[in-house]
Order: C-alpha cells, then sequence, then structure tokens
C-alpha cells in the first residue's frame, strides 16, 4: 500500500525523537504534510501529557486553512479538536487541543501564562520565513524551556532552512528530514524586458503559458496593485481561463475562491502575492509563473518610518514558488529572468528582526522582564541601534520607565496593536474619544480608502467612513471603507462602545495623532512646507486644503528625497493640545546667521518652538560657554585676525622654532582655539554679536601672554622694522612655519649695503624682496653681495630706460641710497 502523505514516511522517527528530546527540526518540502497532517497525528503521544499543541503560522489566510484542512483529518468542523486565533478572530472550544496561531498571538498567551501550561507542544511552522513574531516566541519559548517547562517540546518545521546550522545554534537539536514526493519542474527563463510595467510583461507571458501548457497557473506578484492591474489586462484580452487574485487583505471568501478548484471545471489564473509561496495548498496548479520580485516591510531607524519595498525575490523563495508546480505531477515554471541572473540571486531571505520596527518587540521584552536581551537565545539577535530607537520611543509614549513596564506598558501589551495604535487608544478612552480613537486606529491599520490625488486631511475619511455607516454613498473605495468598518466595529466591541456617526472636530483627530506619533507634530514653515518636531521637512500637495493649518499631526509620510519627505495623512492641530507634550527648555545660543547671541526660554516639542520669551538673567559661565562653542565651530572668520596679531604670531612662532633651547609662548591658531577658555574666556563680558568678537584686539590680548622682558627680547631679536642706507625703516613680514622672513624694499634704498643683513643675534639671513621705483619685484635674494657682483647690471640695462628718472649707478656699492627719484641740481 503506497503512502498517502510523503511525511508518513517520517512519523514515527518524529515521534521517537521529540519522545527523547524537547527541540526537534523536521525539513520537509512543501505539499509533504507537515502542516496539514502532521499535529493531529502526535495529539495522543504519552510526553503531550493530554496537553495542548499549538503550531504558529506565519499568515492569516494560512492558520485558517491550514486549521481547516487538520479539522478535515479528524472529520470535525474547525473549532472543535482543531482551531485558530489569528487577530479579532477565534474558532476555539473548551474541546480545543490544536490551536493554530498567528501574528502576536502566542506571545499574548505567553504574557498570560509565562509557562504555558495548557501546551505539550509548541509548532513553529514555515520557520524558514523567519518572521519577528516567530523569533520571539521562540527565543520566550526557549528560556521557559530552560528554566520551567523542561517537558516543554518545540519542533520547528521548514521547507527549505539550513537545519544542520540552527542544530548548532540550538544545542545540537536532532534534524528529521523528509524527502517528499515533489514531482520535476521544468524552468523557461524569459528574462524581464524593464522598460515595459511589470503587469504588463507578466500578463504577456501568463498568456504563452496559456498557449504552451495544460492546468491551473499560478503567477507571482509584488502586491495589490500589480495583481489587480494585471487582473485588468487578462480581463479586457479575454484570456480562456477564470482570473482570480490572492493577497492578504481579501475576504474569506474570495481567498477559498482562490484555493479552491472552480467547481465548474474552468481553467484558472491565481495572481498571488509571496503569502502562496508555502503553507497554502491551491488545488489544480500545474504552472507557475514568478515575475521574481516581492514586497517586504524595510524599517529605516534614521527617519522611523517602516515602507514597503519591491525587492528581488531570493533563491530559496524562488525554488519554493517553482514548488508550488511539482506537487501534483510533473510542473512548469516559467521565470522572468536570465538562468545567469538566477546564480547571483541572494541565497535566503533577511530575518525581519533584522530590519523591522522593533517597537511590539522591545515592549515584549519588558513585559517579559528581560533585563539583558543577550540572555535570550537569538537566531538572529535585534540590532541594537533599532533597541535603542525603539526604548526612546517606549519612555515617550509612557509604556516603560527605566527600562521597566508601567502600568500603562501593560495596558497596551494587552492590546494587539503596534505601541502607537495601543497608546492612542487608551489615551482616546482617557480623554472621551474613543469612538474616535477606534475610527482612527482602523484607518491607520487598513490601506487609505481615497485616492492619492485626495486631500491628505485624515478628518475627510472618517467623514467618508461614518456617512457610508449611515448607508449614504461616499466618494471611497467600497472594498477598503468595508474593511475600515470592520475593523473600526471589532475595535468597538475590544472597548464596549457604539459607533459615532456626527463629524469630530478636525483637531481632536490631530490631538488623537500627537499621541501614537509624537515626532510627527509639524509646523509650517513656508506655503505647502512642515518642519516636524524632529527637525525633517515636509511637504503637502499642491492645493490640498490642510496647508492652511499652522499645525498638524501627520500619520502617513515617506521619508522622501533630499531630505524633503511627503505628506500621505495628517489633521489639523491646536496648539493648546500641545502645551500638556511641551517642556520649557533655557536655551542660550549663538545665531550663526544673525551672528548674535539669543538668549530665551522656550516651550517645544523637539525641534518645534511654540513659543518663547527673552531670557535676561544668564551667568557668565553659560555666556562664555556658548560664545567660546561658537567661535570654535565659525573658526578664524569669528575673529579679528588682522596683521598686527599675525606679525606677533608669526614672530612667537618663529622664535620657537629657531629658538628651541627657550621658552616661547604657543601663539598657533590651533593651540589658541583648544585654549580659548584661557586667554579670551575673560574678554567676552561685553560681547553679544559678531561685531563685538570683531573689534577685540587679539595683538593686545595676547601680548599679554608675553612677559616684558621676553617682549623686550622679541624686539631685540626679531625687530618689526629694520633700518636701510636710504634712512627708511622698512617692515619686515615673518612667517608663522619659521620660513625666512621678508624684507620687501626699493632697489635704490640699499645702495651702498654690501651684506645680506641679518636678525635673531646674526643666525638668520633676511629674504631680500629687491622692488623697482613702481614696487613691483625685481629679484628675490639671500647674498645681497652676489646680486651688486653678477646681477645688477643687467637689472640697471633693463630698468634705467623704464624708469630715467630714478638713479641708476654703476657702483651701487659707493652710490649714495635714496628713497625717491634723483634731486635736481640748484644752481
Amino acid at each position: 500500500m503506497s503512502l498517502s502523505l510523503p511525511i508518513e514516511e517520517v512519523l514515527e522517527e518524529v515521534k521517537s525523537k521529540l519522545a527523547s528530546h524537547n527541540t526537534v527540526i523536521l525539513q520537509a518540502p512543501p505539499g509533504a504534510g507537515k502542516s496539514t497532517w502532521l499535529p493531529v497525528q502526535l495529539l495522543n503521544e504519552p510526553w503531550l501529557n493530554g496537553k495542548k499543541i499549538v503550531m504558529l503560522e506565519p499568515r492569516r489566510l494560512a492558520a485558517r486553512t491550514v486549521a481547516a484542512r487538520l479539522a478535515f483529518q479528524v472529520e470535525e468542523e474547525t473549532g472543535e479538536t482543531v482551531g485558530y486565533r489569528i487577530r479579532f478572530e477565534k474558532k476555539v472550544s473548551a474541546r480545543t487541543r490544536v490551536e493554530i496561531l498567528t501574528e502576536g498571538i502566542l506571545t499574548r498567551m505567553l504574557h498570560e501564562d509565562g509557562a504555558l501550561e495548557e501546551a505539550g507542544l509548541v509548532i513553529f511552522d514555515e520557520f524558514h520565513e523567519r518572521s519577528l513574531h516567530a523569533d520571539l516566541a521562540l527565543a520566550f519559548c526557549l528560556e521557559v524551556q530552560k528554566i520551567l517547562r523542561p517537558d516543554l517540546r518545540i519542533l520547528i518545521m521548514s521547507a527549505t532552512l539550513d537545519g544542520e546550522k540552527l542544530s548548532r545554534l540550538l544545542g545540537d537539536a536532532p534534524v528529521i528530514t523528509s524527502a517528499g514526493r515533489q514531482h520535476p519542474v521544468s524552468f523557461h527563463y524569459t528574462g524581464y524586458d524593464d522598460s515595459l510595467p511589470l503587469p504588463l510583461e507578466i500578463s504577456k507571458i501568463i498568456r504563452r503559458a496559456l498557449q504552451e501548457e495544460e492546468g491551473d497557473i499560478l503567477a507571482f506578484l509584488p502586491g495589490t496593485g500589480e495583481i489587480m492591474r494585471c487582473a485588468e489586462i487578462l480581463g479586457n484580452e479575454n484570456v480562456p481561463a477564470k482570473v482570480v487574485p490572492l493577497y492578504g487583505d481579501l475576504s474569506m471568501q474570495k481567498q477559498q475562491e482562490a484555493i479552491q478548484p472552480d467547481p465548474y471545471g474552468a481553467r484558472k489564473v491565481v495572481l498571488a502575492t509571496s503569502l502562496a509561496e508555502t503553507s497554502l495548498t491551491i488545488e489544480g496548479i500545474r504552472v507557475v509563473v514568478d515575475s521574481g520580485f516581492s514586497r517586504v516591510p524595510r524599517f529605516d531607524p534614521s527617519s522611523g518610518l517602516t515602507k514597503l519595498t519591491t525587492v528581488r525575490v531570493t533563491r530559496d523563495s524562488a525554488e519554493q514558488r517553482a514548488g508550488r508546480a511539482g506537487r501534483l505531477g510533473p510542473g512548469v515554471c516559467y521565470r522572468m529572468w536570465t538562468e545567469g541572473f538566477h546564480h547571483h540571486l541572494v541565497p535566503h531571505r533577511s530575518p525581519e528582526i533584522l530590519e523591522a520596527d522593533l517597537a511590539p518587540l522591545t515592549l515584549d521584552l519588558a513585559g517579559w522582564g528581560t533585563k539583558d536581551i543577550a540572555s535570550l537565545t537569538w537566531l538572529s539577535p535585534p540590532p541594537a541601534g533599532a533597541i535603542a530607537q525603539a526604548k526612546e520611543l517606549l519612555e515617550e509614549l509612557g509604556a516603560t520607565a527605566a527600562g521597566k513596564i508601567t502600568e500603562r506598558g501593560k495596558e497596551m501589551l494587552r492590546l494587539p496593536a503596534h505601541p502607537r495604535i495601543a497608546h492612542m487608544l487608551l489615551e482616546g478612552k482617557k480623554e472621551n474619544l474613543a469612538a474616535l480613537a477606534t475610527d482612527l486606529a482602523a484607518l491607520l491599520e487598513e490601506r487609505d480608502p481615497f485616492t492619492r490625488e485626495s486631500s491628505a486631511d485624515i478628518v475627510l475619511r472618517i467623514e467618508a467612513l461614518r456617512k457610508f455607516r449611515s448607508g449614504a454613498p461616499v466618494p471611497a473605495d467600497k472594498k477598503r471603507i468595508e474593511r475600515i468598518e470592520r475593523s473600526a466595529a471589532v475595535w468597538r466591541n475590544y472597548f464596549r462602545i457604539g459607533p459615532e456617526n456626527n463629524f469630530p472636530a478636525a483637531t481632536d483627530a490631530g490631538k488623537l495623532i500627537a499621541l501614537a506619533y509624537p515626532e510627527r507634530i509639524a509646523k509650517k514653515e513656508h506655503e505647502l512646507r512642515y518642519r516636524l518636531s524632529g527637525g525633517r521637512m515636509l511637504r503637502l500637495k499642491e492645493h490640498d486644503p490642510l496647508a492652511s493649518e499652522e499645525y498638524i499631526a501627520v500619520a502617513s509620510l515617506d521619508a522622501g528625497t533630499k531630505g524633503e519627505g511627503k505628506i500621505f495623512l495628517a489633521a489639523a492641530l491646536d496648539p493648546d493640545d500641545l502645551l500638556h507634550l511641551a517642556y520649557e527648555k533655557k536655551t542660550i545660543a549663538w545665531d550663526a546667521q544673525k551672528g548674535e547671541l539669543i538668549a530665551r526660554t522656550e516651550k517645544r516639542i523637539g525641534g518645534l518652538i511654540l513659543e518663547t520669551k527673552p531670557l535676561k538673567d544668564i551667568s557668565a559661565e553659560e555666556k562664555t560657554g556658548v560664545l567660546i562653542a561658537a567661535i570654535r565651530e565659525g573658526g578664524t572668520g569669528m575673529l579679528n585676525f588682522n596683521e598686527e596679531f599675525l606679525s606677533l604670531q608669526a614672530r612667537t612662532l618663529s622664535l620657537r622654532k629657531w629658538r628651541e633651547e627657550e621658552t616661547w609662548p604657543d601663539l598657533s591658531t590651533e593651540h589658541l582655539f583648544a585654549t580659548l577658555e584661557e586667554w579670551l574666556a575673560p574678554y567676552l563680558e561685553n560681547v553679544k554679536k559678531k561685531d563685538d568678537l570683531f573689534r577685540l584686539n587679539l595683538h593686545d590680548i595676547l601680548l599679554a601672554s608675553v612677559s616684558y622682558d621676553q617682549q623686550q627680547r622679541m624686539e631685540k631679536l626679531l625687530p618689526q622694522k629694520i633700518g636701510v642706507p636710504s634712512g627708511s625703516l622698512i617692515k619686515i613680514e615673518y612667517h608663522a612655519d619659521g620660513s625666512p622672513p621678508v624684507l620687501a624694499v626699493r632697489l635704490q634704498e640699499l645702495f651702498g649695503m654690501s651684506e645680506t643683513p641679518k636678525i635673531n643675534e646674526g643666525r638668520t639671513k633676511l629674504m631680500i624682496h629687491l622692488l623697482s621705483p613702481a614696487y613691483r619685484p625685481v629679484q628675490v635674494t639671500q647674498d645681497l653681495a652676489s646680486f651688486w657682483k653678477n646681477t645688477y647690471a643687467e637689472v640697471r640695462k633693463e630698468l634705467r630706460m623704464r624708469y630715467p628718472k630714478h638713479s641708476w649707478p654703476e657702483d651701487p656699492l659707493t652710490a649714495e641710497a635714496v628713497r625717491g627719484a634723483k634731486r635736481k641740481n640748484r644752481s
């Protein structure tokens, strides 16, 4: 007798290993029966001791479907021996012994019963998907197993996971492998013309598959938008098949229509997202068309935003998609990439914990009492940066204090919602705005029912929702508004309140959004542009009426480009509603644009200033600290580095280089900026503006750091001016790097000087820049005697015609030095 399911071949081994080990890993390909048959075969095992089996599924549709298949195995209705719990929905009874759970249900069960006393076995199905909830629940279950319940069994099931690696991480847990009964799948690599829209390109491949192959077709697309567009294209072309969508937001009836065979035997084309990769068994599929893309959430810690991103499928996902074609018999897979490109696909999908918003996980950890995250067993430890950001948010929402969960945090943990939404709902109840909060929660958790061209004002959506409840027509997507109302009804039931259909105050909605997203309070800066309390700039669409509001609370936005994001959903804010969120801050700062010191008391929320008052009484220490910081930030442009100061600086630095055996002060720019507190602080008492800084005489201030004896010695060693034969006193130009000082002088003023002048007690020759009568450079030399002997004659020949009124003697050493032109003889 042939076995009906491949998993039956390893059933006894699974039972045996679970009897002798509390953690077991099972590898089995899709369709082996590990999800839809195995759990009920373990119900009577002695080690289970009559307790429940709970199985975690990563998706709601899979949870419902798997529960139905398992119930069918025991010839019962769902909710009897086999039941399920998903968000806002459950089918269980007192008789239920196998519970299929999804999302955060298992972690909430663990919070309620830390020892998980009713469960004897926890199964993690499709673990290769590495969902955030699965990783967290496994970490909790392993700790329960280690400390409280060594009898608790854990079975990890996967189709593509590296079982040996996982085994090592879990203390060499035994690995059982079911070969399965996968039929061969042949491949067509079609390539992808990225100049065409994806729905148009994949519809071409689907039409080709309908012509070339028999059987139903399962096509994988990134998301709902592409699915609906592709369905429209195929419908307009009247393809010879029934086209049905399959994605998470569909009603149960529509999902079953996609999963079950057509009752009239019509050929089907199922257009699905990645949820069809694993647990779901879609009857009749023989052909798979894979677009090669999926849409995944990505959290950006720098912006605090999670956005859906279209990415290339990983190799393990591609293999699972293709496997769908080989469950019933030999199948065919059309891949919209080249065979060469296939080998360059990323081997495995990234664990969600590495890329997700970790605020829910961090609240779970706080509720679990985890002090050291590293003390838990993580297959992929959560990133420290994302955890730090999540902790900051939870503190701001009042969910934690000093790292420990608060009573408010415990209330939030009991709600099946993101901590932001949970906080908004609880505060809404407290502020007598519970009905509005439930409507907002539903709107924020579901897709926008308005078109992208609509105003961003979320109050318009609330009004549409309330009109819809009253039976009036609304300018919104009907399916989406129905889903929003179903979600709002569940929240109303949770809080035991009735609906409200009157139009809400716009600022009440803004107040609630600000409670959920305190860092997204925005103040208008110019026309359509708003600045968030965190500093980021946002923009409303052109002609959006919401732009008339000075303050708004932003519920939905994107990270944007060039530092400016787009606002998708927001509501007006009353500044008075913000005062309880604001804090008072004393601001003493330097305004670099205005070039002045500002001192004021501000009421602010993050970077937004609600009101200001001048601050008159500030200490000298506070003022000096701000000014010195501003000078360091602004650099040399903040102070008057005039010629007199630069000369003093160059002379002292030259002495430090030329006379290292002596002690001369360090007046280098680097040292001066490093020691501003020591030499400049006493002179900043009356400084308020940049002009005041420029009036400070740096030469006189710093000369005070040179003793009187050193000043006298400096003048002797490095005089500021030197006499020349003409009787003039010529300024010497010194350099901070210690290069030879320059004496720039007209040639005629040096007649009679045979040797190059020296300074520094004769140790340092001057570099002479000989100038023409028009003060233009003629020659540079440190050997004046050589110039007179070898070069002067040529210079004389060239310049005497140009400057005939000036003295050009044949013998410069015996001629009289003069300052200007030749004197006329007077008779």
